[in-house]
């Protein structure tokens, strides 16, 4: 039987296949989607960033954390939390958002394929259903959104129904009294926080010397003490050597130390899904971990074959996945619409507390030798902040020392993957210190912290120039 004939392949159905099909067929393209799994939408919506943020809802409000404070009543765990508690609202959102998803490609008009996609030549790709023959299509353009699994380094047990990756840990069966996490990137670090609102008492451990490196250092260091005062067990700079099980498991640290819990939870980084896809037929190049290497328009080494999304690697987000994939499918059927991805990117860590940033750090300003001022505004003076009970979280703003150019958001906090939209807004506007002068916030909010941490940038800045007239007039 002939190859079916599209505009378009696109292989995998999570955000970045999506958005990719979606957007070639919006423009008239004649698009087929194939999916491997029996459920679309890929890890954001199976194992990843919904369930994790769902999961993170359900350990606040059955742990009681949003009630601190609030009446004078001090909330603690609820009795006896079951891993059906914990997973329930889980389940409904997942299955609304396979819905979603379905409901997007068919108004779309995308033919769905179910089954594993391999190439058989350049522009071909056959798919294998699990329980019949294969299926071949043939397109001008092919787009891998493949996506992502978890790294399993080679000393750890996964035999054993103990031990988790950010995938099986969905399925876990009983909630246990001691976790060790291993990993102290943005998925260790928002699991850790998660068990430990349960009660399960937490380690963590990090082969770097800080949490989350590309982070400001400030918002970091915040987010380190407030995990160690949730009661998590922080071994930084130190690495797991051998895991034993028995009984309980046993972690050996490099630092001599051995720490016994009941679960082990990896979180060590994840390996490009291109296993099994005879990538190397096509001349398509890879680098370490299985991820695609691609250029600037998201081309790999065969110019109509594109690859977006977590396949290629870094930011690794929902988020700057769809629009790589929107991005992509432009260049690839040469439409006019947007053709670069937004020069600065957000960034949310959903711990407890919430962590997101935008633009430069301090760090990296001081690396490229750039003047700055920093300003900060904290959620205990604000009365929204009050009214929540948050009186840990703060706004940090860097603007140029100079023209007072805002340089740099950084929000912990309650809401802060919300928040940090207004200062990310700015910064794709070039705009400065004189927007939230003048911008008249709703009162009470969260987001009027902006006009006092820029107050607090001026301040430092008025005396940064004073510093500096006393300096010339005393030389």
């Amino acid at each position: 039987m002939a190859a079916k004939r599209y505009d378009l392949i696109v292989i995998g159905s999570g955000p970045a296949g999506e958005k990719g099909a979606a957007q070639a067929a919006y423009f008239g393209k004649k698009v087929a989607l194939i999916e491997k799994e029996l459920a679309l939408g890929g890890a954001a919506a199976n194992t990843g960033t919904l369930p994790s943020k769902t999961l993170r809802e359900s350990a606040l409000y059955l742990s009681g954390f949003r009630q601190r404070g609030l009446f004078g009543i001090n909330f603690g765990m609820k009795d006896e939390v079951t891993a059906r508690d914990f997973l329930y609202r889980e389940r409904l959102v997942v299955q609304s958002e396979h819905q979603r998803i379905a409901d997007n490609l068919k108004r779309h008009h995308v033919d769905l394929y179910r089954g594993f996609a391999s190439l058989v030549d350049p522009h071909t790709v056959a798919v294998a259903p699990r329980h019949s023959a294969p299926t071949h299509l043939k397109a001008d353009t092919i787009l891998i959104a493949t996506g992502s699994y978890p790294h399993h380094p080679a000393n750890f047990p996964f035999h054993d129904a103990r031990v988790y990756d950010s995938d099986t840990i969905l399925n876990i069966n009983d909630m246990p009294k001691t976790m060790l996490v291993a990993g102290g990137g943005v998925i260790g670090c928002e699991y850790a926080c998660m068990f430990a609102a349960l009660g399960i008492k937490v380690t963590l451990v990090e082969g770097r010397d800080r949490l989350l490196a590309f982070m400001d250092h400030e918002i970091a260091s915040t987010l380190d003490a407030s995990m160690r005062k949730m009661g998590i067990d922080l071994c930084l700079a130190d690495a797991i050597e051998q895991v034993e099980t028995g009984d309980k498991i046993a972690v050996a640290l490099k630092s001599g130390r051995t720490v016994t819990v009941d679960t082990l939870l990896a979180a060590t980084g994840r390996t490009g899904a291109t296993d099994g896809m005879a990538l190397d037929k096509a001349g398509i190049k890879l680098g370490a971990r299985g991820l695609i290497e691609v250029n600037d328009r998201y081309q790999t080494s065969l110019p109509h074959i594109y690859a977006v999304g977590d396949v290629i690697g870094f930011p690794a987000l929902a988020s700057t996945s769809m629009e790589q994939a929107r991005i992509a499918m432009v260049h690839a059927f040469d439409l006019q619409y947007k053709t670069t991805l937004a020069h600065v990117l957000p960034y949310g860590i959903y711990t407890i507390p919430e962590c997101s940033m935008a633009g430069e750090t301090e760090e990296s300003l001081q690396k490229k030798g750039v003047p700055y001022v920093a300003g900060r505004a904290r959620y205990a003076a604000n009365a929204r902040g009050q009214i929540i009970g948050d009186e840990g979280g703060f706004l940090k703003l860097l603007f140029h020392a100079d023209d007072m150019k805002l340089l740099g958001v950084h929000v912990i906090g309650e809401l802060a993957a919300e928040i940090v939209h207004v200062g990310l807004t700015a910064l794709i506007m070039a705009a400065g210190a004189d927007l939230f002068i003048h911008t008249c916030f709703n009162y009470p909010t969260l987001t009027e912290v902006y006009k006092y941490a820029t107050y607090d940038a001026m301040g430092a800045a008025q005396r940064r120039r004073a510093q500096a007239a006393e300096a010339v007039a005393s030389s």
